[in-house]
């Protein structure tokens, strides 16, 4: 293997140190990642701290350009802000065109795991390759229009890999569930020993889909509006988990 992971049990995750990098490595249940996309941006703050309190392990950061999808959102001093509020691993995931201008950035401002587009980034490898270089987890992923096959070379070289379930742009979508494949397919390759990966879900997660999608092979499940509109932000976090059945 390319590198040697100690791990440490805890709470249903494996927290582990590679080279000074904190690593959450979900074992079960998986690990819940809300986005702050669905937050309310007045209060970011407040919106992480939410985050920690309900028993989320990572907060998923969504940075938009208005090239590669049609929204804006944030830059590295919102991230490095943040991070001050929270021991979490952050999720940093550049839906930008260029993204190889923008990551050191993003790692200087505290992201654990910093994840690009297979589609926007005409050098994956040597991408993926400098963000260790730096200290962190490199990440790459796939629109719904991106077949697993496109980035079969690149499982080696990959930390984490990001199927979208919805068009990347907008939250509050539902669910393109032909993208479940996807995962299986991740998962099969991940058993087959093509890699050493967490495989995380973004678009459309909420109790109803979360069961399917930790069936499928997923570690990280990525949420937004379902979080951030929950009345009771734990219950939902140990429901996504499948710690606790609805009523």
């Amino acid at each position: 293997m390319y590198y040697t992971i100690f791990m440490v049990l805890y709470k249903g995750c494996r927290e582990a140190y590679d080279q000074g990098m904190k690593v959450v490595f979900p074992v079960s249940p998986v690990c819940v990642a809300p986005s702050v996309l669905s937050a309310d941006f007045a209060d970011l703050g407040a919106a992480v701290t939410e985050i920690n309190a309900a028993g989320a392990e990572w907060v998923h950061l969504d940075v938009m350009d208005g090239k590669f999808v049609p929204n804006l959102t944030f830059g590295p001093k919102m991230v490095a802000d943040l991070r001050a509020h929270s021991s979490a691993v952050f999720d940093v995931h550049l839906m930008v065109t260029e993204p190889e201008k923008l990551i050191p950035a993003f790692a200087a401002a505290g992201a654990d795991y910093i994840t690009f587009h297979q589609e926007a980034a005409v050098h994956s490898h040597r991408l993926l390759l400098s963000i260790r270089e730096m200290g962190k987890k490199g990440g790459i992923s796939i629109v719904p229009a991106t077949p697993v096959g496109l980035i079969e070379p690149l499982l080696p070289f990959v930390d984490l890999v990001l199927v979208m379930m919805v068009n990347p742009g907008f939250g509050g979508q539902a669910i393109i569930p032909q993208c479940f494949e996807k995962v299986r397919a991740l998962k099969a390759l991940r058993e087959e020993g093509r890699g050493q990966f967490l495989i995380s879900v973004d678009g459309g997660i909420d109790q109803n889909s979360a069961r399917t999608a930790r069936e499928a092979g997923a570690d990280v499940l990525v949420t937004g509006s379902a979080f951030f509109g929950a009345p009771d932000k734990p219950l939902l976090v140990s429901r996504l988990k499948g710690l606790e059945a609805e009523t």
